[in-house]
């Protein structure tokens, strides 16, 4: 059986069954383009749901599953660095009984903790409803956290400096007023 030859730019011989393999590649090439212009097509409302749909499924996994269904990347990202033991969770008790469950990273300071509860209560607040803005200001001069006695005042230093480890509990104290 003898192939029709064309001569290629190069001087190669090709056959007609590789000129029209090479259109098919090109019109499979341009079928993903087809497919992105359906997708911009999706209002954005819509595109937000299957967001959703596959955020949830995602947070059912047993590694995610402490997750609120509204996560953030952020707190995901804190969960799986808790998993690998990069990060800790600090117990934060208010003084309604609430605790707070607070993931830092393991060489975190003082600091480091305050910004990480001013985020987790604004998380929850835009979750919840409620009060639109808490002076964090006010509250770190009227509050001080203590962990077993000690008042953590030192910003910049380390909580395991302090001794606090995985799983421990600081506490929220109303500041005593200086006479």
């Amino acid at each position: 059986m003898m192939e029709e030859q064309s001569q290629d730019t190069d001087g190669g011989a090709r056959s007609v069954e590789d000129e029209g393999m090479e259109k098919e590649n090109l019109e499979d090439m341009a079928a993903p383009d087809a497919e992105e212009e359906d997708e911009e097509a999706l209002p954005h409302s819509e595109i937000l749901d299957i967001f959703e749909e596959g955020l949830a499924r995602l947070v059912q996994d047993p590694l995610l599953c402490d997750l609120p269904i509204q996560v953030t990347l952020e707190e995901v990202n804190s969960q799986i660095a808790l998993e690998y033991g990069q990060a800790m969770t600090v117990r934060v008790l208010k003084a309604d009984g609430e605790i707070m469950p607070i993931v830092v990273v393991q060489n975190a300071t003082v600091l480091d903790l305050k910004k990480a509860i001013c985020r987790f209560m604004e998380l929850k607040q835009q979750r919840e409803g409620g009060v639109k803005h808490v002076s964090w200001r006010y509250v770190w001069r009227t509050y001080h956290l203590v962990f077993q006695g000690d008042k953590l005042e030192d910003d910049k230093m380390r909580l395991k400096d302090y001794g606090i480890r995985n799983r421990d509990e600081v506490t929220f104290m109303k500041r005593l007023r200086k006479k």
